[in-house]
């Protein structure tokens, strides 16, 4: 993707906010904003960095978190993945959750991560991701968001800290009766 970059001064942005954000979301205008004379920074499509997810996927996923009282962090990763943040209590403490929305999402599943998190823990995959969704085959595209990835991630903290209390990760049925 080309971008012609097209100078806007600070003044205009505040003056017309809605108008030039739809310009850069729906026609892919890109801006360096100026003040004062000196260039601050820039408004591109949502597209330059993430290219394999629709925007509009973006945006029903983040309206399910808000709808369910979340207040996640965005991120942009360097593989250029859409990562949402979130604090999670738990009896040994505050975790951070982290779920990764990769290159094609939502057909390919979230990747979820929780730090600090005993590297003896089970149920994760070689590269620490969360196994919550098994190898895609409870994940559904049509179906899920990253809110059922949070959820799933907070089920897996609370067996997680079940595990270290006794040794023990839950069975099939002592998770499904308790989260």
């Amino acid at each position: 993707m080309t971008l012609d970059f097209k100078i806007l001064p600070m003044s205009e942005l505040r003056t017309h906010p809605g108008e030039i954000l739809d310009r850069v979301a729906d026609d892919g205008d890109a801006f360096v904003i100026e003040r004062n004379g000196r260039q601050k920074a820039c408004l591109v499509p949502l597209s330059v960095f993430l290219p394999n997810i629709s925007p509009a996927r973006i945006a029903h996923d983040l309206e399910q978190l808000e709808m369910a009282g979340e207040q996640p962090r965005t991120t942009i990763t360097a593989e250029k993945e859409i990562a949402f943040k979130f604090r999670h209590s738990g009896d040994f403490g505050p975790y951070d959750i982290t779920v990764l929305l990769p290159h094609n999402y939502p057909n390919t599943c979230p990747r979820v991560y929780v730090d600090p998190v005993d590297s003896a823990a089970p149920h994760r995959f070689s590269d620490g991701a969360l196994c919550i969704f098994g190898v895609m085959s409870s994940w559904n595209p049509g179906k899920h968001t990253a809110r059922d990835a949070l959820q799933n991630a907070r089920r897996w903290l609370r067996h997680y800290e079940m595990w270290r209390k006794s040794g023990n990760w839950p069975k099939p049925e002592a998770m499904n009766a308790n989260g």
